[in-house]
């Protein structure tokens, strides 16, 4: 059974700074991590023996240094593993899904950085083959060092549709189109905000290069209306501001909408001594601010983590970096703020894939005047049960119930997915197999 100071869940740009961070700091640290090479999404490595996709100086510098580091860390690593929680005794488990079996490890503090998940909002046709998140799309030019094959369309809203368009130009498959429902290019000052971060006004310089070299519509206050099967792929229909139409037939679709944290399920932070084990957030599991920011705040987790097991106190610029980058994701968030309003969405309209239910389903499961709990609506109605446990329909769900109950109290995600373990399926043969020990005493 592993036991050590700290165990860091994810092997991304937080749990890699949290772990550097924590062994210099001269803590004994463990790490797990679901694939079988660490970096995350955003530093997601190409498949063995793939040339990988361009990228900029800036990035593979910070990429270089953060595996060099990691690769001096005294740091074990446990590929292949999902985090499942923290038991009653203590213990936080995983599943080494390598070999089947759950993992009981004694940690007297975690730190998780479990990355971001993508948003991307129910319209008509978004469960068809062939749609997916723009993100995923992303990752999988990453790791096979190509673009995806035929005519791809993206939209939806934020910066990284400009980010994965200009990467599918420069390996060689631009993107029909953009529908991009904000417009950042509308006359203002509010771009000069940047200014707090300049790197990321270089980076959207070169992507908008990338784009409009490649000759990429990039069409602004415009969305998605529908999806539907064409003889030659998917029809997407999309609708400008001004209410004009127009039809796009591509092979694939890649929807986001943002991001948010990765936290579902995860019980309340406990970050007091008096914890066992203490737990820590990090990175964009914490606050979506970007890997920049999510390698300052893996760091800075490590810092306080430190100080609470009695290692001193260790100050590092991390605070001040992260401020400046948080001023700069409220401009990001205002440049691309929708400029046409959502669409009316029809009630036969996927909300839960897994499950197969509607928003009609939903809208007859909420109506009358007794207000069910999140919980129930889970339960009576099967929202959020199926093998994703809501990762993906639950926040789509409880915003939902939100607006089809003016006046009553807000329903957020964690009201239909709780707060407990195990986080992820698992099997019962895999629980069976975990080390039946009692929790070491200090």
């Amino acid at each position: 059974m592993p036991k050590c100071d700290v165990l860091v869940v994810g092997g991304g740009p937080a749990g890699m700074a949290a772990a550097v961070t924590a062994s210099q700091l001269g803590l004994s640290v463990e790490m797990i991590e679901q694939r079988r090479t660490l970096g995350g999404a955003f530093f997601r490595q190409p498949i063995e023996g793939v040339r990988p996709i361009p990228q900029r100086a800036s990035v593979k510098a910070r990429w270089h240094k953060l595996s060099a580091d990691m690769s001096r860390a005294p740091v074990r690593i446990h590929y292949g593993c999902v985090f499942l929680g923290v038991d009653s005794d203590g213990f936080v488990l995983f599943e080494d899904r390598q070999v089947g079996e759950v993992v009981r490890c004694a940690a007297r503090a975690v730190i998780i950085a479990t990355g971001a998940i993508e948003k991307v909002h129910p319209i008509p046709g978004w469960d068809r083959p062939g749609v997916s998140t723009a993100g995923g799309l992303q990752v999988m030019m990453k790791e096979t060092g190509q673009a995806p094959k035929g005519r791809i369309l993206l939209a939806g809203n934020g910066p990284l549709l400009i980010a994965a368009a200009a990467q599918m130009a420069m390996v060689g498959n631009p993107p029909v189109a953009i529908v991009e429902s904000g417009d950042p290019m509308r006359p203002g000052l509010t771009g000069l905000g940047l200014l707090v971060a300049p790197y990321l006004l270089v980076e959207a310089f070169g992507f908008l290069r990338a784009v409009y070299g490649a000759g990429v519509p990039w069409l602004r206050g415009a969305r998605i209306e529908g999806i539907e099967a064409h003889a030659q792929g998917l029809q997407a229909t999309v609708v400008r501001r001004n209410g004009e139409r127009s039809a796009f037939v591509v092979d694939r679709v890649g929807l986001h909408e943002g991001i948010r944290s990765n936290d579902m399920g995860l019980p309340a932070i406990a970050d007091a001594s008096t914890s066992s084990p203490i737990v820590i957030r990090a990175g964009d599991c914490s606050e979506p601010l970007g890997a920049l920011a999510a390698e300052a705040d893996g760091a800075l987790a490590a810092r306080k983590v430190a100080a609470l097991l009695g290692h001193g106190q260790s100050r590092g610029g991390e605070q001040a970096l992260l401020g400046r980058l948080r001023q700069a994701q409220a401009v990001l968030a205002k440049l691309f703020a929708p400029t046409i309003a959502p669409l009316d969405v029809p009630d036969h309209t996927t909300l839960c894939r897994c499950e197969g239910r509607t928003i009609g389903d939903l809208k007859n499961l909420v109506a009358g005047a007794d207000l069910k709990s999140g919980r129930e609506v889970k339960h009576n109605g099967r929202f959020s049960m199926g093998s994703c446990q809501g990762r993906f329909c639950a926040a789509n769900t409880a915003e939902l119930m939100t607006r089809l109950r003016p006046g009553a109290p807000p329903v957020v995600a964690s009201d239909l997915t709780g707060q407990r373990w195990p986080l992820r399926p698992v099997s019962i043969a895999a629980l069976v197999a975990a080390t039946k020990v009692k929790a070491p005493v200090d």
